[in-house]
């Protein structure tokens, strides 16, 4: 069956809002775009109307080329009035994504891709983790308790299936964890074996029903667009035999509250110094 998140996603936007009501002044969450394409645009949007329905205010930055973003980071990160910064895809071709996240302030990467963000993950000390990454674990600890439980992450991105491994890892979560990729020889045979799979490849219906165990836990990462129409990276066929994340409206809603969770949490600890 397909899994029902709304409680998850009900119960985090009213502790946001509980605790913004509890600042001085609403957060402020900094969006930072290069030349965005209509679907950054649009996503730019629903992150807007989201942050405002949340009382958490939303300003868009544009950086036309390299040199301005190198400026504009750094710029963002010294104000006082900027709690979190996110940087959208694509990136101008002559800045790495290492060299433009490092630019901006632990303090305020609220995404959680700053190599100091990620580097707190292995002591055991997320901060800022990942945003995708911390919600793939919050729908795994709503559903079950992962302690001792076998998860495959299929996927061996930064955003998702690296930092979301070491979170499964930490102690107090205790998962026992295989993360596969691309060069993985028997995929099937793996993920059968596994309580919960997650799925984060950004490949259409990908992985169908054969790919898992009856009764598995599958988190759907993936959002693909085909035909004007949204799939995730797992066939929806599988909902027919396991738990499944849907998608739209999965994985992708629940990241979107904890890049604002984040952007309160930049705030309470910016109100402590």
């Amino acid at each position: 069956m397909f899994l029902n998140l709304e409680p998850l996603y009900s119960s985090i936007v009213e502790n946001i809002k509980e605790r913004v009501s509890k600042l001085p002044k609403p957060p402020k969450l900094a969006a930072v775009t290069c030349q965005p394409d209509l679907s950054t645009l649009s996503y730019l949007r629903s992150q807007e109307k989201q942050a405002k329905r949340l009382g958490i205010e939303f300003a868009v930055y544009e950086a036309l080329k390299a040199s301005d973003l190198k400026l504009l980071l750094p710029k963002l990160s010294s104000d006082d009035t900027v709690n979190g910064i996110f940087l959208t895809h694509p990136l101008p071709s002559d800045i790495s994504e290492l060299e433009a996240v490092s630019l901006i302030s632990p303090e305020k990467d609220v995404e959680g891709r700053h190599p100091i963000n990620l580097g707190n993950i292995m002591y055991d000390n997320p901060i800022f983790p990942p945003c995708t990454a911390e919600a793939v674990l919050r729908i795994i600890k709503y559903v079950t308790n992962p302690a001792g439980k076998t998860i495959t992450i299929v996927g061996r991105s930064v955003t998702v299936g690296k930092p979301l491994s070491m979170l499964l890892l930490q102690k107090g979560v205790d998962a026992t964890v295989t993360v596969c990729h691309s060069r993985t020889k028997n995929l099937a045979e793996i993920t059968r074996n596994s309580e919960i799979v997650v799925v984060a490849i950004g490949k259409a219906k990908a992985l169908g029903k054969e790919y898992f165990s009856p009764g598995a836990l599958v988190i759907d990462v993936g959002i693909n667009v085909e035909n004007n129409e949204i799939f995730g990276d797992v066939d929806p066929s599988v909902a027919e035999i396991c738990d499944l994340t849907p998608v739209p409206g999965g994985v992708g809603r629940i990241t979107t509250l904890v890049l604002m969770e984040h952007t309160v949490k930049a705030a309470e600890m910016a109100r402590k110094y």
